[in-house]
């Protein structure tokens, strides 16, 4: 989108495309995913991945520069991008509720370590390789790429067993939806770890303009992006495979706020960098920190909600942590555009820390948690 248009707002307006139908059916999502066979809606969803993933590789073989320009080729992007919020929607809770059903309660912190492991390895090895695939097959072959291990992993997910729904509807639809958020907001932990994750994100959100200090400031093309791209997402999954191994046994409340906090400093230094190497690091270290807020949030929401309410739980969860990246892409670019990319990143990464500083004030029960 950005060798498109050369706007960095237009990098922000694909994770807007994607974040309004996510967010508006959040709710909605949550009570349909409640009431289906989880398997069910995981491989509806992935199906529908792969069609969205199909229509990419359609647009970028057919030659729209020769018949109608660049206009119809970004309008198409931004209508999949839409069609892939309305699919994340609903598998986002289909996913994370499986995980409560596939293991006793006994193992959920270490299940969930195990969950958002294999996740970041899998973010990694997208991230790092897209460079390289989009630098030696081109647009068209990495989409092909993407197309063959999305289909692969529907043959995977085939293998689940079913997850029947906990319960059938006796209430009306509007009420079954707001339970989930009622349960939310009288849960203060959960309230507090959601909302630490939302600003932190929305506000941090450097790698939306990873394109730009790739190709403007840093220099370094499309291999470099990919390494950048990877970079945080190297250090999450290194953190979080040693957490599988060695779980957090106390203080894990005060763990999160001082690591959201580390995220922001890492953020800002990313922002000041000029040399290659050093903004390598620092988001390295951003991952690495993110990484242990990840688990711990993570673990907070399955040990606290109650099997029935998982998926109107994790649509609300959804609502503030998953959109919240495509929000802060949206806040990125248009910071960028008003202010320049440099100054916006820096500027978010100061008031991550803020945003830290002031929940450890605050937020008392999530700064005592232990579990």
């Amino acid at each position: 989108m950005y060798e498109l248009t050369g706007d960095p707002l237009a990098l922000g307006l694909i994770g807007l495309s994607e974040v309004i139908p996510a967010v508006s059916m959040a709710l909605y999502a949550g009570h349909i995913v409640d009431l289906n066979d989880r398997r069910k809606m995981i491989l509806r969803s992935v199906i529908s991945y792969i069609l969205c993933l199909f229509a990419l590789t359609s647009i970028a073989f057919l030659d729209f520069h020769a018949v109608t320009g660049k206009a119809l080729i970004i309008g198409s992007i931004f209508s999949v991008i839409f069609i892939t919020g309305i699919i994340r929607a609903f598998s986002g809770p289909s996913f994370g509720a499986s995980i409560g059903h596939l293991v006793p309660v006994e193992l959920l912190p270490n299940a969930t370590a195990w969950s958002q492991g294999s996740w970041l390895m899998a973010s990694v090895i997208g991230h790092g390789s897209v460079g390289f695939l989009i630098a030696g097959l081109g647009v068209k072959g990495a989409l092909i790429i993407m197309s063959a291990m999305c289909t692969t992993a529907l043959f995977i997910f085939i293998q689940l067993p079913a997850i029947p729904p906990p319960e059938t509807a006796e209430t009306r639809t509007w009420e079954r939806m707001k339970e989930g958020l009622r349960f939310v907001w009288k849960t203060k932990t959960l309230l507090a770890a959601m909302s630490l994750d939302l600003f932190a994100v929305l506000l941090g959100g450097a790698v939306a303009m990873l394109p730009v200090f790739a190709k403007d400031i840093l220099q370094v093309g499309p291999v470099g992006f990919g390494w950048l791209n990877a970079a945080g997402d190297l250090g999450s999954i290194l953190v979080v495979t040693m957490m599988m191994f060695i779980p957090l046994s106390s203080n894990q409340g005060k763990i999160l706020i001082i690591s959201v906090f580390g995220f922001g400093a890492s953020i800002v230094v990313f922002g000041l960098s000029s040399y290659f190497w050093l903004s390598i690091i620092a988001l390295f270290l951003g991952g690495l920190l993110d990484g242990i807020s990840i688990v711990v949030r993570g673990t907070i929401l399955q040990l606290q909600t109650p099997a029935h309410l998982r998926g109107r739980v994790l649509s609300v969860n959804s609502m503030f942590i998953n959109s919240s990246n495509e929000l802060g892409q949206f806040e990125s670019g248009v910071a960028a555009r008003l202010f320049g990319a440099v100054p916006s990143v820096i500027i978010g990464g100061s008031l991550t820390m803020l945003v830290s500083l002031i929940t450890w004030l605050k937020a008392k029960e999530l700064r005592k948690l232990n579990y």
